[in-house]
């Protein structure tokens, strides 16, 4: 008997070990997430474009610099306003400054100084194998710091989406994630970054075992990358039959879907759409701006659309840039320069 209860408790102890363990990380890492609450407007799509609607968002982050979070760009993509509180109470408004919606993941800059910042450990994901524990933190459901923990479930390449000439990849996991956690770090258990919390797949709209994350090399190329920067538009690349049927003057062009007031394309006076339509199972708006050409790189296909972004990066903070939009039918000249971003 005293045997029995010798090798009990030895299975308790063992068992104990690697919650123990989760709780100590737990603790190591809280202070470097943060919770995200955004304001959008946009436009109800009912053909009016005068009437927008607006809706505040939820997301979670973490920080890698002193003034600097990564986080999900569908957290922050079409935010007029963005709030980032700590877990000691501390809330800074912030804004973005770096966004890749292909790789879906975005870098938003404190507007104030932090006291005490606690900065995160960026792990390599290219070490990480399937099968490796894993943790999330994040704000699921408005539940702010709360854990979940599971295991990489697998790994996934877009092989026809690419950043800055590398493949997207996305990590599988079955830690719990549901809204709120998007944007949130996947730490691995030796408290490193692995991954930004992207989205879910899901037949029923809850959590059902299926996560995604976007890496963290990923996610730290955008850091260094050219072609990232913040312009506060969303716009999509049009195929020539639709440019025919918009009677667009050329084979393409950037179909403005939303703009973000504040922003380089909200100052620069470039119109988002009004009218909710489908087109071959994807819903658009119609009735915006859209872009021709930037300073002369006509937009053409997506090359020249990340030409341009690489374009207006590189120019400098007092290039005055024209921008020819089709708007109403006719062709309009919009002028942006780089210092009237507030």
């Amino acid at each position: 008997m005293k045997k029995f209860l010798l090798v009990a408790l030895a299975a308790t102890f063992v068992l104990q070990i690697p919650a123990q363990d989760l709780a100590d990380l737990f603790d190591e890492v809280k202070n470097s997430v943060v919770t995200i609450y955004t304001a959008e407007t946009v436009n109800t799509g009912a053909g009016d474009p005068r009437t927008f609607t607006s809706s505040m968002g939820l997301g979670s982050g973490v920080l890698i610099r002193n003034d600097m979070v990564l986080t999900a760009a569908h957290v922050v993509g079409n935010a007029e306003e963005i709030m980032v509180q700590l877990f000691d109470g501390q809330a800074v408004p912030a804004k973005t400054v770096r966004i890749s919606k292909t790789a879906d993941v975005a870098v938003i800059q404190l507007l104030k100084p932090l006291k005490n910042p606690q900065l995160a450990t960026m792990g390599v994901s290219d070490d990480t194998r399937i099968g490796e524990e894993v943790f999330v933190i994040g704000a699921p459901m408005g539940l702010t710091y709360s854990l979940s923990r599971g295991v990489i479930s697998g790994r996934h390449s877009e092989e026809n989406k690419t950043f800055e000439g590398e493949i997207l990849e996305f990590f599988q996991t079955d830690a719990a994630i549901n809204t709120g956690n998007s944007g949130g770090p996947m730490f691995n258990y030796r408290g490193e970054v692995i991954g930004i919390v992207s989205s879910i797949l899901s037949r029923s709209g809850g959590f059902e075992g299926i996560g995604f994350a976007a890496t963290s090399e990923i996610a730290q190329t955008l850091l260094s990358s050219k072609g990232s920067k913040y312009f506060g538009i969303d716009a999509v690349l049009l195929p020539q039959e639709l440019a025919v049927i918009l009677n667009v003057p050329q084979r393409s062009g950037w179909l403005v879907q939303h703009v973000v007031k504040n922003s380089p394309a909200g100052v620069s006076g470039i119109q988002g759409g009004f009218r909710k339509v489908i087109i071959e199972e994807q819903e658009i708006l119609l009735g915006g701006d859209i872009i021709l050409s930037v300073d002369d790189i006509v937009v053409e296909n997506m090359d020249s659309v990340l030409k341009i972004f690489n374009h207006l990066e590189e120019a400098g903070s007092t290039a005055r840039h024209k921008i020819t939009v089709f708007r109403g039918g006719e062709r309009v000249d919009l002028y942006w320069v780089a210092s009237d971003f507030l």
